[in-house]
C-alpha cells in the first residue's frame, strides 16, 4: 500500500501503518543476527542483550545498560532484524519466539497500533481510549479489500468472512475471545457495525421502530444496560455470554438476526463485591434523568437506600447514568417496545430493589420469623401485581410437599432472606431473557435468508482466588472453544500436508483438550456426580466431594488434590488441569446453585400476578419437586416435570447446540488482549499479555501458520514444539 493510499484513511491513518519512507529507513540499520538476541527478565519478561562469547552450555551478555551476565544457552531467543519490527502478520517473523512476538505487540500498542495478524487470527490489544479508527471512510476502505492490501483491523476479519460466506457459500463463525476487559464487547460491536453497513437493505419501508441495521445495532444498548456491569477489570462487563447470528439474503443483503444468550450472572442482582456495581439498568433509573420512572417505582435517586445494589460503588468514572439511561430507552423504541412492555421492565428492576429491601425479625421463643414492618413489602407487591399479605405469608409460612402431601412449614429469618434473593435472582433472570426473546422478535423478518454469520462474545477462562460452579461452566465452555480452534487449526493445516504428498502421521490435536472434557461431561464425570447428587436429599458437600474423589483421584489425570498454598484465603476441594493452566476449585454451595431452588408458594403468587410481564416469567415454571405431583390431571404434570433441569443439565445443552452451531461455520479467531490491571491507556504489563498468549495459544497458531513450514517439520518436533507451549495440553 503506498503512501498515497493511506490518506485515503484520513485520522485513522497513523495508527493503522507507518509511511512507506519510515519502514524503508529499518531496512538500512545495521544488525548482527549472531551477536543479537533476548534473555529472560524478571521485570521486563525479556531484555535485548548482545552475546560476548559462548563456554560450554553458558553464554555470557552484555546487556544495553553495560552489565555482563551469564546465562544457560536454552535462555537466548534469536533476535529479528530491524526491517521486522512492527510488521504486521507476526507468521512472517523470521525467528518464531516468546520475546520476538511480545516485543512486536509492545512496539505495536505503543504507537496505538492495537490490530496484529498471529497467522489465520488477529490479536487486538485493548487501548483503553478512543481511537478514530471505527470511522465510515475507514469502512468504505476496508470493504472487498483482501486482507494482504490492507493494515490488520477487525473491519478486515469481518469483511474476509462476508466474502467467504460469499463466494463459499458458506455458513461463517467470528469467535471473539479473551479475559474480561480485554476488549471483546467492543470489537463485537463493530463487527455487527460493519456488517450493518455493508449489508443494509438501503430499504424506505422501515419497520416499526426503525430499519432492520438501526435495530441490530440497538439491541446492543438495551442488553447491555440489564446484563452488563462495572466489575474491578472493565467498567462495562458483559456478565452474560452471547452468539449473536446475522442473517443474510441470496444477494449478501440483511435479512435478519438473532441472539443466543449464556449464563448470566444472577448472584450479582443481590451481591457486589468491593469496587464492583450491580446490573447499570439500576444506577441508569435513579440518574434522575427520567423523573417520572422514580415516581412509577416509588423508588429515590440514591443507591444507598437500597441494599441489593449498593455493597460495591455505585458510581463509575466516565459514565453518566444518565445519558445511558436515554439510550437505553432510546434502543427499546428504536426496537418497537410497546410502552407496557419496557416500563414492564422497569417496574420488574424497581420491584427487586424493594424485596432487598424487606425486613424480618425471629419471634421471641421460636423458630419462625415474621415480618419487621411491610412498607417495602407493599411497594414491591404493587409493582409486580400481587397482594403484600400473600407474598409475606408465601415467604413466611410457604406451601411444602412431603411425599404425596402438602403442609405449610414455618421458616427462620435466615431461611426466609434465603427465599428472598432466590427470588429476586430468579425473576431478573427471566426478565432478561424475555428482554432478550423480544429482541429477536424484532430482529425476524420473513425475508429469505441464505447465510448466516454468528459473532461470539464469551468469557474467556477465569482463574481466579475462588472459583466456583460458575467459573467451572466457564472454563468448560472455553475447554470445548479451544478444542474447537486447536481442531480447525490443526487439522486443516495436516490436509494441506496430505495434499501436498508430504509424508505425515496425521494426529487430532483436537483430542488433546478431549480428557479434561470428558472428565466434566460424560457419564460420571464432575456434572454429571453433581446431577446425581442433586436428586438426594440428604446430599451434602462432603458426599459431593467424596464422589468425586472417588471416581477421579487417581484415574484421571486432570483431576489433583489441591497443593498446599498458605496465601490461599479461601479452601480448594480439588484442581483441574485445564488447557489455560491448574484452576482450584471450591464446592461449598453447588448444589443449590444447580438446583436454584424457589419459593414454590410465592412462585405461584407471581403466576396469578396481575403484572402481565411477570405472570408470563413464570407460566412455564417446573419446580423441582413437582415431579410426582398428585394434582388432577397428574398425567400432563408428570410429562412436564420430566424437563426439570438443573443449571448444569441446561448448560450443558446449549453449549452442544452452539458447538454444532460453530462446526458447521468457517471459523475466524479474534484474540483479545488486556494490557494492564489498572485500565491505563498505552502500559503492557509483559507478564499479564505472556500469560494471555500462552492461554490461548496464540504462539503455537502462528508457528502453524508459518508460510512453507509443512516442507520442514516432522511431526515429534511439531509435537514438542506443541508442548513446549502448551505445557498443559498434551500429557507426558
Amino acid at each position: 500500500m503506498s503512501h498515497f493510499d493511506l490518506q485515503e484513511f484520513g485520522e485513522a491513518a497513523s495508527y493503522l501503518r507507518k509511511p512507506e519512507l519510515e519502514l524503508m529507513a529499518r531496512h538500512t540499520i545495521p544488525f548482527d543476527g549472531k551477536k543479537r538476541a533476548w534473555i529472560p527478565d524478571d521485570k521486563e519478561a525479556y531484555i535485548a542483550i548482545e552475546i560476548r562469547e559462548f563456554s560450554g552450555d553458558k553464554v555470557v551478555v552484555e546487556t544495553k545498560d553495560g552489565k555482563t551476565v551469564t546465562v544457560k544457552e536454552g535462555d537466548i531467543q534469536q533476535m529479528n532484524p530491524p526491517k521486522y519490527d512492527l510488521i504486521e502478520d507476526m507468521a512472517m517473523l523470521t525467528h518464531l519466539n516468546e520475546a520476538s512476538v511480545l516485543d512486536n505487540l509492545r512496539r505495536r500498542y505503543s504507537n496505538w497500533m492495537i490490530y496484529t495478524y498471529s497467522g489465520l487470527f488477529c490479536v487486538t490489544v485493548n487501548p483503553y481510549k478512543w481511537l478514530p479508527v471505527y470511522t465510515a471512510p475507514v469502512v468504505a476502505v476496508y470493504k472487498g479489500k483482501r486482507r494482504s492490501e490492507v493494515p490488520p483491523h477487525i473491519y478486515s476479519i469481518a469483511d474476509n468472512a462476508y466474502n467467504d460466506m460469499l463466494r463459499n457459500r458458506e455458513n461463517q463463525s467470528m469467535l471473539i475471545t479473551g479475559e474480561s476487559g480485554a476488549g471483546k464487547t467492543v470489537n463485537t460491536k463493530r463487527v455487527i457495525q460493519y456488517f450493518a453497513i455493508v449489508a443494509a437493505l438501503g430499504d424506505t419501508t422501515a419497520k416499526k421502530g426503525g430499519t432492520l441495521e438501526d435495530q441490530i445495532i440497538e439491541a446492543n444498548p438495551a442488553m447491555e444496560a440489564f446484563g452488563n456491569a462495572k466489575t474491578l477489570r472493565n467498567d462495562n462487563s458483559s456478565r452474560f455470554g452471547k452468539f449473536i447470528r446475522i442473517h443474510f439474503g441470496p444477494t449478501g443483503k440483511l435479512a435478519s438476526a438473532d441472539i443466543d444468550i449464556y449464563l448470566l450472572e444472577k448472584s450479582r442482582v443481590i451481591f457486589q463485591q468491593p469496587g464492583e456495581r450491580s446490573y447499570h439498568i439500576y444506577y441508569q433509573i435513579m440518574s434522575q434523568k427520567k423523573p417520572e420512572l422514580l415516581d412509577m417505582l416509588l423508588v429515590s435517586s440514591n443507591p444507598y437506600d437500597f441494599h441489593f445494589c449498593s455493597q460495591g460503588v455505585t458510581t463509575v468514572e466516565n459514565m453518566d447514568d444518565g445519558q445511558e439511561l436515554m439510550a437505553t430507552d432510546h434502543a427499546m423504541d428504536i426496537l418497537g417496545f410497546l410502552p407496557d412492555e419496557k416500563y414492564g421492565c422497569y417496574k420488574i428492576v424497581g420491584a427487586i430493589m424493594h424485596f432487598g429491601n424487606m425486613k424480618f425479625k425471629q419471634k421471641q421463643r421460636e423458630e419462625q420469623a415474621e415480618a419487621d414492618g411491610t412498607e417495602s413489602a407493599d411497594k414491591a407487591s404493587y409493582l409486580m401485581g400481587v397482594s403484600s399479605a400473600d407474598l409475606i405469608k408465601g415467604l413466611l409460612h410457604p406451601r411444602v410437599k412431603v411425599g404425596n402431601e402438602y403442609v405449610v412449614k414455618g421458616q427462620n429469618v435466615e431461611q426466609v432472606n434465603y427465599a428472598v434473593g432466590a427470588l429476586a435472582k430468579a425473576t431478573y433472570d427471566r426478565m432478561f431473557k424475555w428482554l432478550v426473546g423480544r429482541i429477536n422478535r424484532t430482529l425476524y423478518t420473513s425475508l429469505p435468508r441464505q447465510y448466516f454469520i454468528g459473532v461470539l462474545d464469551i468469557a474467556g477462562f477465569e482463574i481466579f482466588e475462588l472459583n466456583s460452579f460458575e467459573q467451572l461452566c466457564i472454563n468448560f465452555t472455553n475447554e470445548k472453544l479451544q478444542q474447537f480452534f486447536n481442531h480447525h487449526m490443526f487439522i486443516l493445516e495436516q490436509e494441506e500436508y496430505r495434499r501436498e504428498g508430504i509424508e505425515w502421521t496425521f494426529i487430532d490435536f483436537g483430542l488433546d483438550l478431549q480428557a479434561c472434557i470428558d472428565l466434566i461431561e460424560k457419564p460420571l464425570g464432575i456434572m454429571s456426580i453433581l446431577e446425581e447428587e442433586c436428586m438426594f436429599p440428604k446430599a451434602t458437600n462432603s458426599s459431593f466431594k467424596a464422589k468425586l474423589y472417588d471416581n477421579h483421584y487417581g484415574k484421571s489425570p486432570n483431576f489433583q488434590k489441591p497443593r498446599p498454598d498458605k496465601k490461599r484465603k479461601y479452601e480448594t476441594h480439588f484442581e483441574l488441569m485445564h488447557y489455560a493452566g491448574v484452576v482450584p476449585y471450591n464446592i461449598i454451595g453447588w448444589l443449590d446453585k444447580n438446583k436454584d431452588p424457589l419459593n414454590e408458594t410465592v412462585v405461584t403468587c407471581f403466576q396469578k400476578s396481575a403484572n402481565k410481564l411477570l405472570a408470563s416469567l413464570y407460566e412455564n415454571y417446573i419446580g423441582s419437586d413437582s415431579a410426582s405431583d398428585p394434582k388432577p390431571g397428574g398425567k400432563e404434570k408428570r410429562r412436564k416435570a420430566a424437563s426439570f433441569q438443573t443449571v448444569s443439565q441446561l448448560h450443558k445443552e446449549n453449549l452442544n447446540k452452539l458447538m454444532t452451531n460453530l462446526r458447521s461455520t468457517q471459523p475466524h479467531f479474534v484474540r483479545c488482549i488486556i494490557p494492564n490491571e489498572t485500565k491505563t491507556p498505552g502500559i503492557m504489563d509483559p507478564f499479564m499479555v505472556l500469560h494471555q498468549l500462552r492461554c490461548n495459544g496464540v504462539l503455537e497458531g502462528i508457528r502453524i501458520c508459518r508460510k512453507g513450514f509443512p516442507n520442514r517439520i516432522f511431526y515429534a518436533e511439531f509435537k514438542q514444539r506443541y508442548r513446549i507451549l502448551n505445557p498443559h495440553a498434551i500429557p507426558g
